[in-house]
């Protein structure tokens, strides 16, 4: 304290210059319109631009807080619009009048909170579990396109097997012509992915879109996958090779939703005893 109060005195002749300099100018400013107007006018530019620096700051670091949001009220529109559209879809072709069936898909969004792409056999994790309804082979997705589906679950958390996965396949189907085979990663490139068994009587084109068949009780139909790249016919082969470019950067994933088919356990258990276990 007795250190500052040394240096106050020592230099007290400073303070005081500058004490008659602050004062100078509120004194032009006061008594001058022109002054007046420019001191404002640029405090207020001044001021704005520190609130804007300090708003944009806020709004980073609550940046979660608001994907978490709008990831929940996307689980909540898509909900909505697949009730809708099933509903639609079963009256117009089937004259179904179920209401379960109406409501066969409920969505579950979820934060992905580990995620891998440069292995043979990527996973990713994701931050719910049971606790939320979770069950083993449920389908995952993003806003952009299929994801994968879950392998395992505990109380607070779940494992995908992502389609960045050799083990993993999808049935997929060409949307323009109808014609389904099965999507299967290479292990490879992880922007592209294959479509395996479309014969050879196709016609596909590149920039054909790919979706989920909705041939099995995992994904419903219509889920995006991505586009055809390009394709190639060997002479004597019975089917193409089709590579396909991924609608989902999986390096960017950071929200899935998983979605929850209240009929697939009815599915599976008919078709199992029906035809037996194929998988």
């Amino acid at each position: 304290m007795e250190r500052l109060l040394n240096f106050v005195y020592n230099y007290r002749a400073f303070f005081t210059f500058l004490l008659l300099e602050f004062f100078c100018a509120w004194l032009i400013v006061a008594n001058n319109q022109y002054q007046s107007t420019k001191y404002f006018n640029t405090s207020n530019r001044l001021i704005a631009q520190i609130n804007a620096t300090s708003q944009g700051i806020r709004e980073y670091f609550s940046l979660r807080d608001i994907n978490e949001v709008l990831a929940q009220e996307n689980t909540m529109l898509r909900t909505k619009l697949v009730q809708q559209e099933q509903a639609l879809y079963l009256y117009n072709l089937n004259k179904v009048r179920d209401s379960a069936l109406f409501r066969q898909y409920d969505y579950v969004s979820a934060k992905v909170i580990n995620n891998t792409t440069k292995y043979y056999k990527n996973f990713i994790t994701i931050d719910r579990g049971a606790d939320a309804g979770l069950q083993v082979g449920m389908a995952v997705i993003s806003s952009l396109g299929a994801v994968g589906k879950v392998k395992s679950v505990n109380d607070h958390y779940a494992v995908i097997i992502s389609l960045l996965n050799i083990e993993n396949q999808v049935s997929g189907l060409i949307k323009r012509t109808g014609h389904f085979g099965t999507i299967q990663w290479d292990g490879t490139n992880p922007s592209i992915i294959n479509l395996k068994y479309i014969p050879r009587h196709v016609n596909p084109t590149v920039g054909d879109s790919i979706v989920t068949s909705g041939y099995n009780a995992v994904f419903p139909a219509g889920v995006f996958i991505g586009r055809i790249k390009e394709f190639k016919l060997k002479e004597e082969a019975l089917f193409y090779d089709i590579k396909v470019e991924l609608s989902q950067d999986f390096g960017k994933l950071s929200f899935v939703e998983i979605i929850k088919n209240k009929t697939m356990k009815e599915r599976n258990l008919l078709e199992q005893t029906t035809i037996g276990e194929q998988k």
